[in-house]
C-alpha cells in the first residue's frame, strides 16, 4: 500500500511525521508500505506501482479539502478516510459549526471574516463590531487549516489586533468564536464493523490551557489523560456529540472531533479533522492504545475495508 505525506502546506512536517510512524507501523504488523510526497512524481508512481489502497496521512490544504481525494477517485484508486466531498465540508470549520449546529449540536457562537473584508470595511469598525456581539474572551483561528497554526486566544480588545493579523498569515478567512472556558478533550471515532464507534476521550492539558502547535508536537510538553477526567455523562454527551459530527458530515473510516466541556458538563464542538495526527504526541493513536487497537493492524483493517469498497462500487 502507498502512504501519503508531507505536501506543500504548513503542517508538511507533522504530515511527515505522521507518515513515517503509520509506515513503520504497518510493517510492524506484516504489510508492506511506501511512503509518497504528494508532489508532481505521485501520479507516475501510483501508474507504475498500483497499489492495492492509498492511505492519506497529508494534514491541512489538499490533504484535507477533498482533492488529493478527487484526483485518487478519478483514477479508480481506493483510499481511507472520507471522500472528497464531504472532506470539504469538515475542512472549513464555519460550514462544519453551522450544520452540526443544525443538527442539535451546542457549538461557541463565531464569526467569519474573510481578509478583504476586513481591509475594506476597516480593521477597527470590524473588531469593535466583533466584541460587541461576542464578547470577550476569543478564539481566534483560520477557517481551514489545522495543528492551531494562525490559533490565538484573546483575553483582552487590545490582543484582538495582533491575533488577527498571525490568523491571516496562515488562511484567508478567520474564524472567531466565543472562547469556552472548560476542559478540552478530543473523541477519535472509526468505523469498524459498519457502524461508527467512538474510542475513549482524551483529555488535554497543555501549559496555560492553550493547546498551540508547541503544545501538541513537543513531547513532554502537555499532558494527555484517557478516559478523560470529565464524568461519565459528559464523556457519554461527548462519544454522542462526535459520533453525530461523523454521520452529519459523512465522514468515512476515521475522524478527530476536538471539543469543550464547560463547568456545568455541556459539551461544545469545537472543529473536527479527516486526517488525524498520527505522531508520537498525537491523539488517534493514544486513544486507539487505550481501546487496546495496535496502529498498524487497525489501519490494515482501515485497508481492507477501503479496497472490499472499491470493489463494490466497481460493480
Amino acid at each position: 500500500m502507498l502512504v501519503l505525506a508531507g505536501g506543500l502546506t504548513y503542517e508538511r512536517d507533522v504530515s511527515l511525521k505522521s507518515g513515517r510512524r503509520v509506515v513503520d507501523a504497518l510493517k510492524n504488523a506484516a504489510a508492506e508500505a511506501i511512503l509518497a510526497d504528494a508532489d508532481a512524481a505521485l501520479l507516475p508512481l501510483i501508474a507504475d506501482l498500483d497499489p492495492a489502497a492509498v492511505l492519506i496521512a497529508l494534514h491541512g490544504g489538499s490533504g484535507e479539502d477533498g482533492a488529493i481525494r478527487s484526483i485518487l477517485d478519478s483514477a479508480g484508486v481506493p483510499y481511507v478516510g472520507t471522500p472528497a466531498a464531504s472532506c470539504r465540508l469538515a475542512f472549513d470549520k464555519p460550514t462544519a459549526k453551522e450544520l452540526l449546529r443544525r443538527a442539535g449540536i451546542v457549538t461557541p457562537d463565531w464569526v467569519a471574516i474573510p481578509h478583504t473584508t476586513f481591509r475594506e470595511l476597516g480593521a477597527a469598525a470590524v473588531l469593535d463590531a466583533i466584541v460587541s456581539r461576542l464578547g470577550l474572551p476569543l478564539m481566534v483561528k483560520p477557517a481551514q487549516g489545522g495543528s492551531a497554526l494562525g490559533a490565538t486566544a484573546v483575553r483582552s480588545a487590545g490582543e484582538l489586533p495582533a491575533a488577527m493579523v498571525s490568523c491571516f498569515s496562515y488562511g484567508e478567512t478567520a474564524l472567531v468564536e466565543r472562547f469556552v472556558e472548560g476542559v478540552e478533550i478530543a473523541v477519535s471515532v472509526l468505523d469498524l464493523d459498519g457502524a461508527p464507534q467512538a474510542l475513549p476521550a482524551v483529555e488535554i492539558t497543555a501549559p496555560d490551557g492553550i493547546y498551540d502547535y508547541a503544545a501538541r508536537y513537543t513531547a513532554g510538553e502537555t499532558e494527555f489523560h484517557v478516559p478523560a477526567r470529565v464524568g461519565a455523562d459528559a464523556a457519554e454527551a461527548a462519544r454522542a456529540v462526535a459520533i453525530t459530527a461523523h454521520q452529519v458530515l459523512g465522514l468515512r473510516d476515521l475522524s478527530r472531533t476536538d471539543l469543550i466541556v464547560d463547568e456545568a458538563g455541556a459539551v461544545h464542538f469545537l472543529e473536527v479533522n479527516v486526517s488525524p495526527g498520527l505522531t508520537e504526541t498525537s491523539l488517534l493513536p493514544i486513544a486507539a492504545q487505550a481501546a487496546g487497537l495496535e496502529l498498524g493492524a487497525l489501519y490494515c483493517d482501515l485497508v481492507a475495508a477501503a479496497i472490499r469498497r472499491n470493489r463494490r462500487e466497481r460493480l
